[in-house]
């Protein structure tokens, strides 16, 4: 299932990198994607994502970048 959100506030490319490669650890993610130039994170998981594995996602954004926000788009 794939599910996009917005990450506000991305103003940096290694920053999305980064982002795209810390998610990517967590488990239950099969896949994500980061665009710094529409600030859009696709993730995508073999089902809907609980409230747990949003706030799992949330938290490694905002430790990859506190200035950053990911809100669902």
């Amino acid at each position: 299932m794939k599910k996009t959100y917005i990450l506000d506030g991305l103003d940096c490319a290694h920053c999305a990198a980064e982002i795209e490669n810390n998610v990517s650890k967590l488990e239950g993610v099969d896949s994500v994607s980061v665009s710094f130039l529409t600030t859009k994170m696709i993730v995508e998981t073999a089902e809907e994502p609980t409230a747990d594995m949003v706030k799992k996602l949330k938290k490694t954004v905002k430790k990859t970048d506190p200035d950053v926000e990911m809100k669902e788009a």
